[in-house]
């Protein structure tokens, strides 16, 4: 069995240290070669610790003399680098087999684009590069024969529940040439689910961020409780699995117990059971198409007891509707949503804006910004810059004029 060499993109992060857990289990297939961290300093020493990469990266040179430092006072001889390039660099290094690309935001795009083209093994967890490069992305995955594997648990629930085939190269056919009418993805429904509509203006940032089964960060709670989350996983689906908007409907299921499925035109539906734990899907990703031990908790079907499916109310949720708009609307759209988003879930933390104000900036940035067709990354980028600086705006005439 040939060891797999791995970099960590997004190590600190819920993914990311699932990721190390699951590569500690099993030290005769993985071996750490680079791990990456915005801010968090003090847990990526402590990976570093653990793991002894060759090299580790951070956002920018005074994290980088910190990490340095505390790396040389418990005599940790992994190489410190900063910045945008040197994610690039760890990503496509020779020695490296697989990428986990686990950075949350657009900051993360251009290095798993470069592991896509370098043809390493890609785990994907990061949203964005999908969101906003879908298109780029999944030409790049093909050109190169990159093995390219979803990590959000719904996503991969879908992969498991494709045909083998399909699956490995979905831009062959389509979903109806291979007898699949639609792609069912599952949504917790977040804490909100039943609360009463005409409480949502007084929402708490605690309640926003405490997710009723999954334990994630602040900005993806938020994102789970505005439901955009699962509208940003509708447009990575439709790049993934080369799935027209038509052929995706969202299905809240509270229990999260099943991931996602798959309706076959036989009447057959495909699905993926397990525990709300990401180790599933990582591990999946890291031995496909072999299984290993994840260190998961086994499904108690008798424990459950019962699993309840529901559409998914759009007035209650316009983010979700929003996402479905801008994946129809193509060009730029997504990446427009995506930077709005941001911005606003940023200024709801800091509580600068209530809940129910984070589609109001949202559909303002897609009703005024130009949304055109792209032909390159940094066309992308301009957009989604474009869409941070008018949300930024937006904002602060909101602040003045309160």
């Amino acid at each position: 069995m040939q060891q797999q060499i791995v970099t960590v993109l997004g190590a600190t992060g819920s993914i990311g240290t699932n990721t190390l857990d699951v590569i500690l289990r099993h030290p005769e297939r993985y071996q750490v070669y680079a791990l990456s961290a915005a801010t968090q300093i003090d847990k990526l020493i402590a990976a570093c610790e653990v793991h002894r990469p060759k090299h580790a990266v951070v956002l920018d040179e005074v994290n980088a003399e910190l990490l340095s430092q505390g790396l040389r006072l418990r005599g940790i001889e992994t190489h410190v680098s900063f910045g945008a390039q040197a994610l690039v660099d760890i990503s496509v290094a020779p020695e490296v087999t697989t990428v986990m690309a686990a950075i949350v935001g657009a900051a993360g795009m251009s290095a798993t684009l470069a592991a896509a083209k370098a043809s390493k093994r890609v785990l994907l967890a990061n949203k964005e590069t999908l969101v906003l490069a879908g298109q780029l992305f999944m030409d790049a995955a093909s050109h190169s024969g990159c093995v390219l594997l979803p990590i959000d648990s719904e996503h991969n629930a879908i992969f498991q529940a494709l045909p083998e085939s399909y699956r490995e190269k979905p831009y062959q056919s389509s979903l109806s040439e291979v007898g699949i009418e639609r792609i069912l993805l599952t949504a917790s429904g977040g804490p909100f689910r039943t609360r009463e509509i005409e409480t949502f203006s007084q929402i708490t940032v605690a309640e926003a961020v405490k997710h009723p089964n999954w334990s994630m960060g602040r900005k993806i709670s938020v994102d789970s409780a505005s439901m955009m989350n699962k509208g940003l996983e509708v447009i990575e689906a439709r790049w993934l699995f080369n799935a027209p908007a038509e052929q995706i409907q969202v299905v809240v299921h509270p229990q999260s117990v099943v991931h996602s499925m798959v309706q076959y035109r036989d009447g057959s539906v495909l699905a993926q059971l397990g525990s709300p734990d990401m180790r599933t899907p990582i591990a999946y990703g890291l031995a496909y198409p072999e299984r290993i031990d994840a260190g998961v908790k086994a499904l108690d079907l008798f424990a459950i007891g019962r699993l309840d499916f529901s559409p998914p109310d759009f007035a209650r949720f316009p983010c979700l509707g929003l996402a479905f708009a801008a994946l129809k609307e193509g060009g730029a759209a997504p990446a427009v949503l995506n930077a709005a988003n941001e911005i606003a879930v940023e200024a709801f933390l800091n509580e600068k804006i209530k809940f129910t104000e984070i589609p109001m900036v949202i559909e303002s940035a897609l009703s005024q910004l130009s949304i055109l067709p792209y032909q390159s990354i940094d066309e992308l980028l301009d957009a989604d810059s474009q869409s941070r600086a008018f949300a930024v705006q937006y904002i602060e005439r909101k602040l003045t004029s309160c």
